[in-house]
């Protein structure tokens, strides 16, 4: 039975999701998950998975398959997961990497700090990209053609702690960025402009 605050809570835990899914700015902690945890993780076939897997499976979806009814936040230590209904889960993020999204644009972007796996939509959707990301150091983490989801966004598991630099080439345009992961940096990149 939930006590008076639990509703509240839980309330203002998934009014956070929707909000900062594709904020423009960061936040300080992350709130704990609840008992429903479990049960949201079922009733969305995402039983047994870690936020790596369950980051990588939504990921890809189309963007018409992505479920309404959940908010996955993408923070730099945890995944937020809330269906708006009071269920709520934080997952633990890999502790030797890190996971960026990024959202090439030619025009049309949006202000975003932490990606939203299920309402962050970029310009450049089912667009085919060359991606290059080399340390500070100069090893070249990605050197490769992607095609961007149906969503328009790109996503990487870096190193944690490391600053870089990306580049993105699109039909004779180009855009390279610095980029970096401590656990203070965006998960979610729309500020790369094409030109």
């Amino acid at each position: 039975m939930k006590t008076r605050l639990q509703a509240p809570i839980a309330l203002v835990f998934a009014s956070l999701l929707a909000l900062t899914g594709c904020a423009a700015t960061s936040g300080d902690g992350a709130p704990a998950a609840s008992s429903d945890g479990a049960n949201l993780l079922a009733e969305h076939n995402l039983n047994g998975l870690d936020a790596k897997q369950i980051i990588d499976r939504l990921d890809v979806l189309p963007t018409a398959d992505r479920p309404a009814d959940l908010f996955a936040s993408i923070r730099p230590d945890a995944l937020l997961l809330s269906d708006g209904r009071g269920q709520e889960l934080s997952l633990p993020m890999p502790a030797d990497e890190f996971y960026v999204s990024v959202a090439p644009y030619a025009a049309n972007t949006h202000e975003c700090y932490f990606h939203s796996l299920t309402t962050c939509l970029g310009e450049l959707q089912n667009e085919d990209v060359h991606v290059t990301i080399t340390g500070a150091d100069g090893a070249v983490l990605v050197n490769d053609t992607y095609r961007t989801f149906s969503n328009g966004f790109l996503g990487f598991w870096l190193p944690r702690d490391i600053t870089a630099t990306i580049t993105i080439e699109y039909s004779g345009l180009s855009v390279t960025a610095p980029l970096s992961t401590s656990g203070k940096d965006p998960t979610c990149v729309t500020t790369l402009q094409l030109t």
